[in-house]
């Protein structure tokens, strides 16, 4: 408090009409004198483990703290938000007293999820609207045989399954409140799973959720080493109003109910398969040319050549292509594509580590459609360099995404300094970029500083720089800190740009 209570205006002249020289007189004033709605508002920029910390400064800013606006959204996962409830009875108080009918999205980690919380929530938060439930630590349930109640107003829920966990009797009983989402993720254990596992556990009935969810637009299944293709066909056989499909890293689809899918889901604009064991004669059995996909994700599959030129030519409209680590994908599917004139609606282009495509095709591709990329990531090429980046810079007009650089060490350099300041010049609307070069290989002067400048002071929107740790990332990160924009420049261990945020369901997708 003492160091709020030393900040003085005194410097503010105010004038006083009582004066009849003309004098005036100076106004002390301190934060204590801010009005509660004030210093509310100045709360909702903390997060809410700093609200905690202000309401230990005294009774009134505790008052203040504890305010039901500050706590629309709520994570009570301790790894995720720092906060951590001790009890159920604390919870239990924290809903009824701090929570209550402002509370709009909550999230709980396994040894909070109890019938009586959720009991609480249903009758003491009925705005809730969103929820995420983490069982993936899990090692038994909670008893749930007593529950009666749940939130019924959801529209958003993530459930975070565990590896050996059958979840069948909590979902058994929320059946019945789940119709009305719109929004359904069900994140696996992908990231934990040795590459040689003894059984794979169907730990939720996928067959039984989709009868009790007909009113899905998005769905999300990330990760999940048993979905396969039978649990596609369940959801499209239900979800008459899906736009969006997502089974990223679900390396048990193979593409069998493709065709019944685009046949069904009419509505269908997005379609995310990053990772999946997708097989060519299924994916050329589906008829895209009368489907409404407009947003195709096939990374990371073994597509053969033959199967990305049938599906390219036949797509419409597409607007997003992410087909990167695809070793079918060459010349020659760009070169069809082209002559087809199908990327006439093309606004993101992933293909990342395509090592068989050659620079050639690619300046050729991006001369042609370059100025109606929002979207541009040509990263995990050793062939592709700052050469071709400086010679199709002025044609990316509308990019607002950049990803682009190898962490392989290249034989030659990288001049950084003429590819920012050609950054600066020519993507004004820039808001993400990342350059993923070894900074062994990056190349600049002492004279950096100018091409920094002119990247910050052009790209107005930037609000991510990411670059690998080293003497290049230090300059830039003191540069962009002393203009007081501390939070742009990152690093990539912590942090990677995607194409996905010009997704039309990008906000939807969102989760953890």
């Amino acid at each position: 408090m003492q160091a709020w209570n030393a900040i003085d205006f005194s410097s503010s002249l105010v004038h006083s009409d009582s004066f009849s020289s003309g004098s005036f007189r100076r106004s002390r004033m301190s934060i204590e004198k801010l009005p509660d709605k004030v210093i509310l508002h100045i709360f909702s920029y903390l997060s809410h483990l700093e609200i905690c910390r202000m309401a230990t400064v005294c009774r009134r800013w505790r008052t203040i703290a504890y305010n039901t606006q500050l706590w629309k959204n709520v994570s009570l996962r301790p790894e995720v938000s720092g906060l951590h409830v001790g009890s159920l009875e604390s919870l239990l108080q924290l809903i009824s007293v701090r929570f209550g009918p402002s509370l709009r999205y909550i999230e709980l980690p396994i040894e909070l999820i109890t019938h009586t919380v959720l009991h609480e929530l249903s009758s003491k938060c009925p705005n809730l609207t969103h929820m995420l439930l983490d069982f993936s630590t899990a090692m038994q349930l909670h008893d749930f045989s007593e529950m009666q109640a749940f939130p019924a107003k959801l529209r958003y829920m993530c459930i975070c399954l565990s590896e050996v966990i059958f979840m069948e009797g909590f979902m058994r009983k929320i059946y019945n409140f789940i119709n009305g989402l719109e929004v359904l993720h069900l994140i696996g254990t992908y990231e934990k799973c040795e590459e040689e596992e003894e059984e794979i556990y169907e730990v939720i009935n996928v067959h039984k959720l989709k009868s009790a969810t007909p009113n899905l637009r998005v769905i999300n299944l990330y990760g999940i080493n048993f979905i396969d293709d039978s649990h596609i066909d369940a959801f499209s056989s239900n979800c008459i109003q899906l736009e969006c499909l997502a089974v990223n890293y679900c390396n048990k689809v193979v593409g069998s109910t493709l065709k019944a899918l685009l046949a069904r889901s009419k509505q269908l604009k997005c379609l995310l398969m990053n990772g999946t064991s997708l097989k060519s004669e299924y994916v050329m059995q589906a008829e895209w040319d009368k489907c409404s996909v407009q947003e195709l994700d096939i990374s990371g599959t073994d597509l053969s050549t033959e199967c990305l030129i049938d599906v390219l030519t036949r797509i419409p409209t597409l607007r997003f292509l992410s087909a990167g680590q695809i070793n079918g994908f060459n010349d020659s599917v760009l070169k069809a594509w082209m002559e087809g004139g199908n990327p006439k609606s093309l606004i993101a282009l992933d293909l990342d580590s395509s090592d068989n495509i050659s620079d050639e095709a690619l300046a050729r591709f991006i001369t042609r459609y370059g100025a109606q990329l929002q979207a541009c990531v040509l990263s995990g090429m050793t062939h592709i360099t700052d050469q071709l980046w400086m010679s199709i810079m002025p044609i990316l007009t509308n990019i607002r995404i950049i990803v682009m650089g190898t962490t392989e060490r290249l034989g030659g350099n990288i001049h950084v300094d003429q590819l920012m300041d050609t950054i600066g010049s020519h993507c004004t609307k820039l808001e993400r970029l990342e350059l993923r070069w070894d900074p062994e290989n990056l190349r600049f002067s002492d004279k950096s500083q100018k091409a920094i400048d002119l990247l910050r002071v052009k790209c107005l929107k930037l609000r991510c720089l990411v670059l690998n740790d080293g003497r290049y990332y230090e300059t830039v990160k003191a540069n962009f800190e002393r203009a007081d924009r501390t939070t742009v420049v990152r690093t990539t261990t912590s942090c990677r740009v995607s194409a996905y945020h010009v997704l039309s369901n990008y906000n939807d997708l969102v989760f953890n």
